[in-house]
């Protein structure tokens, strides 16, 4: 196996485990569990929500673990974590019992998600950064298409089925990456500060924030707000997920071909047109909707990336994760708020993905400040 597929495959293995199973899996269990009554609606929404605080500890926290463990120790340990909160699911405890394994398994794919990224760029020689990074958050994805797939078939043995399937589903691409995994020192300029990039950072943080509610209330709006019923809002979900796959493969190339910025205004206009998309109460968009949606949440992470390599060189390391710590709190308040709002409104899907379509809109303004600002600086 080429070194370039070596590492961007063992990064995707963590991403496709930390995000696409450990966070998002959860999104076609949201409903089976409130039917089943292990949870009520808004409880549901809060798990969201919790699975994104811990993913912003998680982000916070993970230069920090790696300079003490190394790159590999904590890409471990990041993965020892979500099989852990994951397999604890499988008992229900109550409501207070899964918000803290929802927190922790949030916390795992925030480790995961920090470095593996910067680190399968940096372990790679400079014309493939792009394609590898496209690959290593493509795997986000394909660990949704994969849950997508998974969690119904596991449902017919229960919810325990379902948690105890996920938690060795990771379990096996823990086992394939282990031997993998990327390495990188953070020492020398790769510890130094990164550049501050706000206008990158905040752009993140809307797509963040708009992106919420495909991300936690998409497979709920097919099942119960559209009336389609669990199967077809897990199937939904698999579109997302896979469409996600495409979104992350192809944005190495558009990036390598237009550059990052512009990429990147094209990445925010269909995440906007995808929260549009959800806001008629016609259940033929639904499938639109998800495929947009699923498109441009992988494919913006994807590019962003790929921009902080471009803004901050050797110290991109440190700008992903002050953007990916932008995300997680943009998520994190939003998830909550959404979580609030979607009970407040007795469980009006509408509200919150008009939430998110202003969001994404916002986002993509700021995505057309960077590329103008660029031009200006080109013109200069």
């Amino acid at each position: 196996m080429s070194p370039f597929l070596r590492f961007a495959l063992a990064g995707a293995a963590a991403t496709a485990a930390g995000n696409g199973l450990a966070r998002f899996a959860y999104v076609p269990l949201f409903p089976a569990m409130v039917t089943a009554g292990w949870v009520d609606g808004g409880q549901a929404g809060m798990l969201g929500a919790a699975a994104l605080l811990g993913y912003l500890v998680g982000i916070l926290g993970g230069r920090g673990v790696a300079r003490r463990l190394g790159v590999p120790g904590l890409l471990d340990c990041g993965m020892g974590l979500v099989v852990l909160a994951l397999a604890a699911c499988a008992w229900n405890g109550g409501f207070a019992w899964f918000v803290v394994w929802r927190t922790l398994a949030g916390i795992g794919g925030g480790l995961l998600m920090a470095l593996a990224g910067p680190a399968t760029q940096a372990s790679v020689a400079p014309e493939w950064r792009g394609a590898a990074g496209g690959v290593v958050i493509s795997g986000v994805g394909l660990g949704i298409a994969t849950g997508a797939v998974a969690v119904p078939a596991l449902l017919s043995g229960g919810l325990p089925a379902a948690w105890l399937g996920l938690a060795g589903l990771v379990l096996g691409l823990w086992g394939f990456a282990h031997s993998r995994w990327p390495h990188m020192v953070l020492t020398g300029e790769a510890a130094e500060a990164p550049p501050r990039a706000q206008l990158l950072t905040a752009t993140y943080g809307l797509h963040a924030a708009g992106m919420v509610p495909p991300m936690v209330y998409l497979a709920d709006l097919a099942a119960r707000g559209r009336g389609l019923g669990l199967g077809i809002g897990a199937a939904v979900w698999l579109v997302f997920g896979l469409a996600g796959v495409a979104g992350g493969i192809l944005s190495g190339r558009v990036t390598d071909r237009i550059g990052g910025r512009r990429a990147l205004a094209i990445w925010l206009a269909v995440q906007s047109l995808a929260l549009a998309l959800a806001l008629p109460p016609w259940p033929v968009l639904v499938l639109p909707a998800a495929a947009a949606a699923g498109f441009a949440a992988v494919g913006v992470t994807a590019v962003t990336l790929t921009v902080c390599r471009d803004v901050a060189g050797a110290r991109a390391t440190g700008l992903w994760v002050r953007c990916t710590a932008a995300f997680a709190v943009m998520q994190t308040l939003v998830g909550f708020g959404l979580a609030a709002l979607f009970a407040a409104t007795g469980e009006s899907h509408l509200a919150v993905f008009a939430a998110g379509f202003g969001f994404s809109l916002a986002g993509l303004a700021g995505a057309m400040g960077l590329l103008r600002k660029a031009d200006r600086m080109v013109a200069g």
